[in-house]
């Protein structure tokens, strides 16, 4: 029996990878990967965290793409299978954009969604404090 490669949880486009990448060279080799999870908060239930990370947690799952390390945190793993990352660049804002299909809903700011665990067709907000 052998073992099949098991699908990524995330992706980056090429956008994504390259601001990433260039995040990363003007950091310094302090930093390892970049952190990705959610947490509770905003209008509309929850909101997509990033940061720094100089080294793995015991429990991260580990996303290489692109040349570029992502560190997904275990309590947000479920929320963000199979979501794609994007960096788009517009005439008022820049930022890295959140492609998720467990995403159900978002506020109007853009500032934070609705999210459902994959596979759980209960479009129900999850919190991730209980």
């Amino acid at each position: 029996m052998s073992n099949r490669p098991r699908p990524k949880a995330m992706s980056l486009t090429e956008a994504a990878a390259v601001r990433l990448r260039e995040l990363a060279a003007a950091t310094g080799p302090e930093m390892e990967a970049v952190r990705i999870g959610v947490k509770n908060g905003g209008c509309a239930g929850m909101e997509y965290t990033m940061e720094y990370a100089a080294e793995r947690g015991p429990h991260d799952e580990v996303v290489e793409d692109k040349g570029v390390t992502l560190l997904i945190d275990p309590s947000a793993i479920m929320f963000l299978l199979g979501t794609e990352m994007d960096y788009e660049v517009g005439q008022m804002r820049s930022g890295f954009v959140f492609n998720n299909p467990n995403q159900t809903s978002a506020c109007g700011c853009g500032e934070s969604v609705m999210l459902k665990p994959a596979g759980q067709p209960d479009p129900a907000p999850v919190n991730l404090a209980d």
